[in-house]
């Protein structure tokens, strides 16, 4: 499931890019979590007595992480090639991994991390200082986000609560960015960003809450060392940005890491089992 989560955000940010020169880089994540707000509460309708005050306020902290999360990352691509923003927002999941993982884990998360610097080359001295600044802020905000999704995935049954927070992202993004879009919209741009929505971000936000439910936080986050790799080849093959020698052997140590993470990274039986006591009693 996360694999094919990280499959469909790397496909979803490369056709994004087509996006930039109509309506700009937070115009592209304005309309993709619009649609994507709507969508999933028509399909989900969630239900509010399936909700207590807690639960509800971790929604609405995770819908502003995914605002800020879409919207960062979003400006970032638009300075740096796919490859390299997506390697410096791993920082984010890899922080998880160091900080929450036992063991093991924190070795996985240490080749990870080379790979990361293999694929960002700082050595060069080339990068978008600007493009680096919205990728890290993109990286802080996707390690609550691993860490909030899994509180409300833990919480709540289905992905009701991605049907509440998705719509909170959405309302943030358009008082951010939404009145600078509004006159530039056509039928069309509202048809592409459907198509766009339900790529990134419903289905993979939605697989990603339920592979919460089975992965340790720390084994999520490392093996999301696998998105940098994806998005070099997505780049390569969509949008003609090609890796040096450097980026590739990066994606091995990433690739490597990635499976050792899922290997030792299951949660327990007694963290599954918890999960489902609580659920019938949040219906």
């Amino acid at each position: 499931m996360a694999i094919t989560s990280m499959l469909c955000v790397q496909l979803g940010l490369a056709a994004s890019v087509g996006l930039f020169d109509q309506i700009g880089p937070e115009g592209a994540a304005w309309l993709r979590l619009a649609w994507a707000g709507v969508v999933l509460l028509v399909l989900i309708r969630p239900r509010p007595s399936a909700f207590t005050r807690a639960n509800l306020l971790a929604c609405v902290a995770l819908g502003l992480v995914i605002a800020g999360l879409t919207m960062l990352f979003m400006a970032a691509v638009a300075r740096l090639p796919l490859g390299t923003a997506s390697a410096l927002e791993f920082l984010g999941p890899l922080g998880v991994a160091v900080v929450r993982g036992k063991g093991r884990s924190k070795v996985w998360a240490a080749i990870a991390a080379v790979g990361v610097l293999l694929l960002t080359e700082p050595w060069t001295g080339t990068a978008d200082l600007i493009g680096i600044a919205f990728a890290l802020g993109a990286a802080a905000c996707w390690a609550a986000y691993i860490l909030l999704t899994q509180r409300v995935g833990d919480q709540l049954s289905g992905v009701q609560g991605l049907a509440v927070a998705m719509p909170v992202a959405a309302l943030t993004a358009t008082v951010v960015a939404g009145p600078s879009v509004f006159g530039h919209l056509t039928w069309q741009l509202l048809l592409v960003g459907l198509g766009l929505a339900i790529l990134l971000p419903v289905v993979p936000f939605a697989l990603e809450m339920l592979a919460l439910r089975r992965l340790t936080a720390a084994a999520f986050g490392t093996l999301m060392c696998l998105e940098p790799a994806i998005a070099v080849v997505v780049g390569l093959l969509a949008l003609g940005q090609v890796p040096g020698p450097a980026p590739v052997l990066g994606i091995a140590f990433v690739v490597a890491a990635g499976i050792g993470a899922e290997r030792t990274g299951s949660r327990s039986k007694e963290d599954t089992s918890q999960v489902a006591r609580d659920q019938p009693a949040q219906a």
